[in-house]
């Protein structure tokens, strides 16, 4: 998914604003009702003024009081039906706007879970957090508050445009005088607000991805005191994101009280010119009189007290619309720029197929067997040439080699992580890309060196939710794993609460911990991916006790770095610049002296290096 941050579409895009219309289709009766509501708040507003000049021209002028306590009732009675409409209108509105970024942001998560890891790869984490939080609550203000008071507005501003020339035409072409300078402010602020609503959304994305990136690694920032580089490399980005927010509040600040300028631009007019005429006797048809003119009819009378009283009270009410239809349609062009990363998120197909009318299949034996494999990440480095090797039923299968030799990607090749270019993989007989991901991952578990451990509990990072495992379950692969005692030692035991990523929990905890999450699974098949690398030596014999009853009777792929963990290994692959250089059992690959020998004996001199060290090196130097 390439990043579209920086370019600036279309201001309102046909094709998204359909898409987007689409999520509130299980909500259609809800948002007619919203809109035939807000056509009815729009309808009482344009009343009031017209009650106004009737209370002041029909009763007040006159000394009828009591008829104008009539009208003040008819007034407080518009207001509060007013008041009650708005009221549910908002409530629908909002209601409407959660529940549909709720499905968006459902849709979203579903389709992370289904990326590939070449997606990640390339994809920073940051910004597809962005995608998920911030721009999905764009939407919601575009559901919520956008899309219905738009059109509201607009009616808003018809029916008040309808009922000041119905009263009085000349006055409400002075009234409307200051219009064409409001379209241009506008205008203005509108270009100059979008530009930096797509600033603001492009800094927020990096921000996140900056914070993320060092929260994640904030370990490595402290052990080489990185804590002042990154604090430094921190600020220019939050200063251009605050930059960016300030500079749209400016515009903000200048639009609204230009606005109100020429609000009371055109409330002066109407008091210079509407004044004049009242006080002179002056006759100021409205349109039906105004027409009725133009055959020859007549009649007009004198503007009036009242209609001045309700030509200013409709000035107050027709530029208020004006203002909120430029920030709502701020809004949309917002929730334009966010459901253009949201849909192309959603249209992300970077993951791997699926068969196409799969057979259920279930790991039965666990042969496997790769046929000519050739494999690159980015489609031009090949990283695994050729390969072809088979791992019998209940056999233990070791691939070792320098780092890049390739033994990981082989692991992803099986688990169809990545999808390989050529050649065949088969479980039991069958190619795993004619089988569904589920199936093929189900009797499979994979443990790696680097263990991600969720927040929960201890059993929950055991089970993982699924439904046939429960507590015993996780005991039985815990006590096989060793792992049992000191879950037992705990204060709340299987039910202690795990923080983000194990941090309270020692590096062999966790790699014990993933072993009795593998086991509780009960695979059939089980990969190991260099799971002991990051263990001290007590905690490796214990693994090594415990995976050798584990791989009895399972098919085993064993990729390490320790030589002396694998010598027991029924057969040991030696990769070298991904190809499949070496095989055999450890004896017969030391009787080769080739590759394997090559790497056992240094690692066997550098243990002895290291242990000389360990126990003479510092009475030495006191000597």
């Amino acid at each position: 998914m390439a990043s579209n941050d920086d370019v600036l579409g279309k201001a309102v895009d046909k094709t998204l604003l359909r898409r987007l219309v689409v999520y509130l289709r299980p909500y259609k009766w809800h948002v007619i009702g919203s809109l035939l509501m807000s056509i009815a708040a729009a309808l009482l507003a344009a009343l009031r003024p017209y009650l106004s000049k009737v209370a002041i021209d029909d009763h007040l002028m006159h000394g009828d009081y009591a008829g104008m306590l009539w009208l003040v009732a008819a007034i407080l009675g518009v207001l509060l039906l007013q008041g009650i409409l708005q009221y549910v209108l908002t409530w629908l509105m909002q209601y409407v706007g959660q529940e549909t970024i709720h499905m968006v942001r459902l849709n979203l998560f579903e389709r992370l879970q289904r990326l590939s890891l070449r997606f990640y790869d390339t994809n920073p984490i940051g910004r597809l957090v962005t995608r998920v939080t911030s721009d999905v609550e764009v939407l919601n203000e575009f559901f919520s508050s956008a899309l219905v008071m738009i059109a509201a507005n607009v009616f808003i501003i018809v029916c008040i445009v309808v009922m000041m020339f119905a009263m009085a035409v000349k006055l409400s072409l002075v009234t409307l005088i200051a219009l064409p300078l409001l379209l241009w402010a506008t205008s203005l602020f509108r270009r100059r607000v979008r530009t930096m609503y797509r600033e603001i959304r492009t800094q927020l994305s990096r921000m996140n991805t900056f914070i993320n990136e060092n929260v994640t690694g904030v370990q490595t920032v402290k052990l080489f005191g990185q804590e002042q580089r990154t604090f430094d490399d921190f600020e220019p980005i939050n200063k251009a994101y605050t930059v960016a927010q300030v500079k749209s509040v400016t515009y903000y600040a200048v639009f609204f009280p230009v606005v109100d300028l020429l609000s009371s631009l055109a409330v002066a007019l109407i008091l210079w010119f509407g004044g004049n005429e009242v006080l002179n006797g002056i006759a100021d048809p409205g349109l039906a009189d105004t027409i009725r003119g133009w055959f020859g009819a007549s009649g007009s009378q004198p503007l009036t007290f009242g209609v001045l009283f309700a030509f200013i009270q409709f000035t107050e009410m027709f530029f208020r619309p004006i203002r909120d239809l430029s920030e709502r349609y701020n809004i949309l062009q917002n929730a334009m720029a966010s459901s253009e990363r949201i849909f192309e998120l959603l249209d992300e197909t970077s993951f791997s197929p699926e068969a196409v009318n799969p057979e259920p299949f279930g790991v039965t034996n666990g042969e496997i067997e790769f046929r000519n494999v050739n494999f690159s990440y980015d489609g031009v480095q090949p990283v695994v040439r050729d390969l072809s090797f088979r791992a019998q039923p209940g056999e233990t299968v070791a691939i070792v080699g320098a780092t890049g030799a390739g033994k990981t990607s082989i692991i992803n090749i099986l688990m169809r992580y990545y999808e390989f270019s050529a050649g065949s993989v088969e479980i039991d007989g069958r190619d795993i890309r004619t089988i569904l991901t589920n199936d093929l991952r189900r009797d499979i578990a994979l443990v790696m060196q680097d263990i991600f451990l969720f927040r929960g509990t201890i059993l929950d990072n055991i089970t993982l939710g699924s439904p046939g495992i429960g507590l015993e379950e996780a005991r039985r692969a815990a006590e096989t794993v060793g792992v049992a005692r000191f879950i037992d030692s705990l204060p709340q035991g299987y039910d202690t609460p795990v923080q983000e990523r194990g941090a309270t929990l020692s590096v062999g905890q966790r790699q014990l911990l993933s072993f009795a999450r593998a086991l509780a699974h009960n695979p059939k098949i089980l990969i190991l991916d260099e799971a002991t690398s990051s263990v001290d030596t007590e905690t490796e014999v214990l693994i090594q006790s415990a995976t050798e009853r584990l791989l009895q009777g399972r098919t085993s792929i064993v990729v390490a770095h320790r030589l002396s963990t694998i010598q027991n290994a029924d057969r040991i692959l030696v990769m070298h610049h991904g190809e499949l250089r070496e095989s055999g059992t450890h004896e017969e690959l030391l009787a080769l002296n080739g590759i394997y020998s090559t790497l056992y004996h240094l690692q066997y001199k550098l243990q002895e290096r290291l242990a000389g060290a360990h126990i003479g090196g510092p009475a030495h130097h006191r000597a």
